[in-house]
């Protein structure tokens, strides 16, 4: 027991230093400009994308896009998208179109093509596309967000990441991790894939493609737009957090070490990088927080202190405006408010309020 005891001690004593750390790790990191800053994330980024997340190669076949209608109901169809990756690896999810969308341009109207922003809305643990974009699935935590952004004029697109199916992508994981390779290594291969195509289609701007997930997606929000450069914003709902506490923790009851999801934990993130110091990767891009009072992912307390530093990072540089935090009186799910409009003024897109 005594042993025990040495162990954790150490472990929490790592944990209260991490913070000190990783501001070491951070010392070659230019904090004066923006311009400077941006050069210098670049080693941070790779850093990132090399020891932490784990890199596999370029998709290597066409994405050879295969679709099919699968509803279409007050001014949006819905299709289901397959889009190949690698030999047995493949992207998946449900695009959501205005019919406006694809109207044909006019010229004696006066009506040029025009091409819209997209949203893609990640669902969270062992979720489904159909969760966030079907309208006939109520499900209380996404409550139809990606086809309600639909309905507002936003192209939206909810891909299938691989966070499902109970302990078998986790044993996917544990065979990954020897290989310096984690979840993902794979999902941003599937991204980069997703948002390619996207940016194909002639009635989406491809220099518009934001990113908004809850939950599992909260936590893809803060590390595939790090790495898929097409993300022009990230929304992360849900899952922003002082993370290394929230994994490390022996004694606050939000903790990772009471829960079967061992599969949380990734290699020397605690001294390396906390989700402020992500956040600062997706700088300059505007980045928002969402985040219920009931959610029990962890305390406000936390939540806030750990923006309060993505908070100064972009006021400091001059980007104040492009970061945002909204708080609501409600749980783990998507409250789509402060969110909306935060899409609505950032994208560019004043036609995407309520109908």
């Amino acid at each position: 027991m005594r042993q025990y005891r040495q162990i954790l001690e150490d472990t929490q004593h790592l944990m209260r230093e991490a913070e000190y750390t990783r501001r070491e790790f951070w010392r070659r990191a230019d904090l004066k400009t923006a311009a400077g800053f941006t050069n210098s994330a670049t080693w941070y980024r790779d850093y990132f994308a090399r020891e932490i997340v784990g890199r596999i190669p370029p998709a290597s076949l066409p994405a050879n896009p295969r679709s099919r209608l699968l509803y279409e109901t007050n001014g949006v169809r819905g299709y289901e998208v397959v889009l190949d990756v690698h030999p047995d690896v493949f992207a998946y999810g449900i695009l959501c179109v205005p019919v406006t969308a694809t109207a044909l341009p006019d010229a004696a109207a006066g009506r040029p093509a025009e091409r819209r922003p997209v949203v893609v809305c990640q669902h969270g643990l062992e979720g489904r596309p159909r969760d966030v974009a079907h309208p006939d699935v109520q499900n209380n935590a996404y409550h139809r967000y990606a086809f309600r952004l639909a309905e507002r004029g936003f192209v939206t697109f909810a891909p299938q990441n691989p966070y499902i199916g109970g302990t078998r992508f986790r044993q996917v994981l544990r065979q990954a991790q020897p290989l310096g390779l984690t979840l993902w290594s794979f999902m941003v291969r599937q991204h980069e894939v997703i948002t390619g195509w996207l940016a194909s289609l002639d009635f989406v701007d491809p220099e518009r493609i934001a990113f908004y997930g809850l939950s599992y997606g909260g936590k893809t929000a803060m590390r595939v737009p790090v790495l898929v450069d097409r993300y022009c914003l990230s929304i992360c709902s849900a899952d922003y957090n002082e993370w290394i506490w929230k994994n490390v923790s022996a004694r606050a009851p939000y903790s990772y070490l009471w829960t079967i999801e061992y599969d949380m934990p990734e290699f020397d993130l605690g001294n390396t990088f906390n989700y402020a110091e992500l956040s600062w990767l997706i700088f300059p891009r505007p980045f928002m927080v969402e985040r219920g009072h009931d959610d029990g992912v962890a305390p406000d307390e936390w939540v806030a202190y750990e923006f309060a530093k993505t908070r100064r990072h972009y006021v400091k540089l001059g980007f104040g405006d492009r970061a945002a935090i909204e708080f609501f009186d409600g749980p783990h799910s998507i409250h789509g408010v402060g969110t909306f409009e935060f899409l609505a003024r950032t994208l560019n897109w004043p036609a995407g309020a309520p109908r």
